[in-house]
């Protein structure tokens, strides 16, 4: 039986030997095997490239596993899983919930498991990581030993690559809901139906980070649970959480009550037209905190999603007081740190405020960045305060 290949353009073989993970469609020439299947992967003059999961449906034909030749077997999964672990030994404090694997940043392209207390959430989010599911289970619930293991796998993702969507435990017990804490701040999560796996882990550090520059009256737009707004809470007079989904605001109600806390408020609404409300109601504060969804999930859609950065910051801006601080985030991959930055400047400009940066953040370290695969970082949190 012939060994399981395929064969790349010198554009695809370069690309890897440059550090990226992945082999377009356009730029395989040939193949021998099933859908997500560990393939060796050769240029058109036969030299070894490496082994990658093949994909027969996405676009991401090639996801590369290594650049040595060298065996794919469960071993060889231990170990990067292991090494994900020895990273999170030293970078995750004072947390009950984490990311474990970050896909490619861990060298598990497609990948995906998330930490809540007793409980793994897992997504696999290829056809290779799909076909290994069951191996990767066994791994987790012998290295980590979890009560139990949900799958969480309905993102878009997995729809290209011709995968169902499905949610379901895959190990032990799962409960409808657990709480757990992040730096000290407990959280009442749903894990089968909560953003993401459950929480948004990427934030964490900057949830504590931002914490400590807040006080007296602090706005919370796109509040979603409430992650910002509760680990304001000791530190700022009030807090007003607004977010379109009441579902999501009574959630953060809950939580609010769970930590004891009462000095905040919520309001469901469109956080542009609250922020325009107040604007021209003259409303000002100490703090806004500004951590929307993605307005720019493609590259076509990255002109428009400035546009609407822009108003929100802008806005945002007239509301504070001298002294006053912004955190503002964006978690679009296509809109870059240098164009942030820009379209923030270009707000303090037309607001007539002068602006100066105190701090400047990005994903979680659970969340570890690989320099050659862009893709890899994609959140952004400046913490920027009005001078005047």
């Amino acid at each position: 039986m012939s060994e399981l290949s395929a064969v790349v353009t010198v554009r695809g073989a370069q690309r890897i030997a440059g550090g990226h993970l992945w082999i377009y469609r356009s730029d395989v020439r040939s193949t021998q095997a099933a859908p997500g299947e560990v393939v060796r992967v050769t240029d058109e003059r036969g030299r070894m490239v490496g082994r990658a999961f093949w994909s027969d449906k996405s676009q991401i034909a090639l996801r590369f596993l290594t650049r040595e030749d060298e065996a794919v077997d469960r071993a060889f999964f231990e170990r990067r899983i292991l090494a994900a672990a020895e990273l999170r030994s030293k970078v995750v404090e004072n947390t009950e919930a984490w990311r474990v694997i970050y896909g490619e940043g861990d060298l598990l392209p497609s990948l995906i498991v998330d930490r809540y207390g007793d409980y793994l959430v897992i997504q696999t989010l290829s056809q290779g990581t799909e076909k290994r599911k069951a191996e990767f289970v066994k791994i987790l619930a012998d290295q980590f030993a979890p009560r139990g293991i949900l799958e969480r796998n309905e993102p878009k993702a997995r729809l290209l690559e011709g995968l169902p969507q499905t949610v379901s435990v895959l190990h032990g017990e799962v409960p409808e809901e657990t709480i757990v804490q992040m730096n000290g701040v407990r959280f009442r999560l749903d894990l089968r139906r909560g953003q993401k796996t459950g929480a948004f882990l990427d934030q964490r550090e900057n949830y504590r980070a931002a914490a400590r520059y807040l006080c007296g009256e602090v706005l919370d737009c796109f509040s979603y649970t409430g992650a910002f707004a509760l680990h304001a809470a000791s530190a700022a007079q009030s807090i007003e959480a607004v977010d379109v989904s009441g579902t999501a605001l009574e959630t953060a109600r809950q939580n609010a009550e769970l930590n004891q806390l009462g000095n905040l408020t919520f309001r469901e609404g469109n956080a542009f037209d609250i922020l325009k409300e107040y604007d021209q109601a003259g409303r000002r504060f100490d703090a806004v905190i500004l951590d929307p969804p993605a307005f720019a999930k493609s590259r076509g859609a990255l002109e428009a999603a400035m546009r609407g950065y822009k108003e929100i910051n802008l806005r945002s801006l007239k509301l504070l007081r001298a002294g006053g601080i912004l955190v503002t985030c964006s978690c679009s991959h296509h809109l870059a740190e240098s164009q942030f930055a820009e379209l923030l400047w270009e707000a303090a400009v037309d607001v007539g405020a002068l602006t100066r940066v105190v701090e400047r953040r990005g994903q979680s370290r659970d969340h570890p960045i690989l320099l050659t695969v862009p893709e890899t970082i994609y959140l952004k949190c400046f913490v920027i305060q009005r001078l005047g």
